[in-house]
């Protein structure tokens, strides 16, 4: 059986708000490049027929910051939404992407994802028409808040993991569920939440603590390590 191609989608439309600071945090400098620049190199490893990256309209740093990689780059517009970018993306594919072959989403903001962890999920995801996904089980006690920021009650950990990104799934099937979920407006915070909504069962692969998606600036200083323990 010929193991289905692999292309790639990074959504990287975001003003960062959250991060603050003057940039897009996707554009910050990490290790002698950009975040995302990070990000793209360490998803070249896929050997993917094509890397689709979600702009903002207008944005202005991609030209000046774009990475020098093996994988041909393709770029589009993103959307006001993560769905409706990763939706795009798809559009952006769709001459090249055949029904059954595997798209990875990844968020920009992760760009110490391993290797080994990407080489895990693609033979997860081969073996299943519902996906996978990249996720840690919980570890910490967990609680449930009530009114005035208050502990209501110990939640059961047990089953509960914490979803990571790649997120990989046929295309076509990728496809049909975020139009779907768009066409409900339906809230959909990852592409497997799409998945699951069709009753679609994505395989949790687990992945590595230092696959940190950066949002607040102490993550960029975990990152820097991160990197460095992994020999950049």
């Amino acid at each position: 059986m010929i193991p289905p191609r692999s292309f790639v989608i990074v959504p990287a439309a975001g003003s960062g708000l959250r991060f603050g600071g003057p940039l897009p945090k996707q554009y910050l400098p990490l290790c002698g490049a950009t975040v995302l620049a990070w990000t793209l190199r360490r998803l070249d490893g896929l050997q993917a027929v094509a890397m689709a990256v979600g702009l903002a309209p207008g944005d202005p740093y991609w030209d000046v910051h774009r990475p020098h990689i093996q994988t041909p780059l393709v770029t589009f517009e993103g959307g006001a939404e993560r769905a409706q970018t990763v939706l795009n993306g798809l559009e952006a594919l769709a001459g090249l992407a055949r029904p059954d072959d595997l798209v990875f989403v990844h968020d920009a903001a992760r760009p110490c994802v391993r290797a080994e962890d990407l080489a895990r999920l693609w033979r997860a995801a081969c073996d299943t028409e519902d996906g996978a996904l990249l996720a840690r089980p919980v570890a910490d006690t967990v609680k449930r808040e009530g009114a005035g920021g208050v502990s209501l009650a110990t939640v059961d950990r047990r089953g509960l993991w914490l979803a990571q990104t790649p997120q990989v799934f046929r295309f076509a099937r990728l496809k049909d569920a975020l139009f779907e979920a768009m066409s409900a407006h339906a809230l959909v915070t990852d592409e497997a939440s799409a998945i699951e909504r069709v009753g679609g069962t994505p395989v949790l692969v687990a992945g590595s603590a230092d696959n940190l998606k950066i949002t607040v600036p102490q993550d960029l200083v975990l990152a820097e390590m991160y990197l460095a323990q992994q020999g950049l």
